[in-house]
Order: structure tokens, then C-alpha cells, then sequence
């Protein structure tokens, strides 16, 4: 287990990852039987081989999600420890 806290598009990019997966065996499902010369799969599977390019959009949705969150915290850090202008000298 990793001790770092999850980001704003981690789960985004694990879900992503998922899909692309089973839309990858699925993929190697739906081919293997035409190099073998068996019967072809149901359509199901065809349309299971779609979370490839789904589950690849998914996770790059929650890259892009990750690193503005990244770029706006180091932002807001940047900003934070930016010393401000000239103050007016003080009249005692």
C-alpha cells in the first residue's frame, strides 16, 4: 500500500485502467477464433471490445483531471509564499 493520499483523477485513471483491460481480453477473445477457424463469438463480445477505446478516454480524462489539480495547488502555493509589493512607509 502507498502512503501518498489520492489525487483528484486517480480513481478516474484506475477505472480507466480496468476497462481497457477487459476491453483488451475481450479484444484477444473476439480475434482468436478467427486465426483458429472456429466459430466467431457473439456480438456481445464485440461490443465489450469498445471499453478498450472507453476505458482509454476514461483514464486520460482523469490524467488531464490530476495534473490541473496539481498546477492549481501549485498555484495557490506559489502565490501563498509570493512576498507581497512595496508596502507605504509607515509615518511615526
Amino acid at each position: 500500500m502507498s502512503d501518498e493520499t489520492p489525487q483528484a483523477g486517480d480513481l478516474l485513471v484506475r477505472i480507466g485502467a480496468i476497462m481497457f483491460l477487459v476491453g483488451a481480453v475481450a479484444t484477444l477473445a473476439t480475434v482468436t477464433p478467427l486465426f483458429l477457424g472456429t466459430e466467431p463469438l457473439p456480438s456481445v463480445f464485440y461490443w465489450l471490445c469498445m471499453l478498450m477505446g472507453a476505458g482509454f478516454l476514461v483514464a486520460a480524462a482523469g490524467v488531464i483531471r490530476s495534473a490541473a489539480a496539481q498546477r492549481r495547488q501549485a498555484e495557490a502555493t506559489s502565490e501563498a509564499s509570493a512576498p507581497s509589493g512595496p508596502s507605504a512607509p509607515s509615518a511615526t
